[in-house]
């Protein structure tokens, strides 16, 4: 055969809302989603840092703006998206890890997980005493 093809285009299955269609997926999406509250929560330390770095009334309205009510508002919400954010992290972790085993026996899933978040609150308690401790 000599010139264009004449085969017509074959199926091409529809991407919009793909996500929608299955419960697990949507699961999927929302944990997914989290990670741009880490990215906002992130933003919001880096002005901190560059308002620092412009000295005492930029940082000192850095601050001021912090203690708004939309501020605090915002912090609640990046505070509760975090949270599902770690869940899914320690959801995962056991999954992708390899198998570990302790005294010939294997650590089972729940202990991975609960290792995880005893990790993130003993960590968040003791930044929050040293922060306690270093403020005037």
């Amino acid at each position: 055969m000599h010139g264009k093809p004449t085969s017509r285009r074959g199926y091409v299955r529809p991407m919009q809302g793909w996500w929608r269609t299955d419960p697990f997926f949507m699961r999927y999406m929302a944990r997914e989603a989290t990670a741009f509250a880490v990215l906002l929560y992130a933003m919001v330390l880096l002005i901190g840092v560059l308002r620092l770095a412009q000295g005492e009334a930029a940082w000192n309205g850095w601050l001021a703006a912090l203690r708004s009510p939309w501020s605090i508002l915002l912090h609640l919400v990046l505070l509760l998206a975090m949270v599902v954010h770690a869940q899914s992290w320690f959801e995962i972790m056991p999954k992708t890890m390899p198998m570990l085993f302790i005294g010939g026996r294997r650590v089972t899933q729940a202990a991975i997980m609960r290792t995880g978040w005893t990790a993130t609150v003993a960590a968040s308690i003791a930044l929050l005493a040293l922060a306690w401790w270093l403020a005037p």
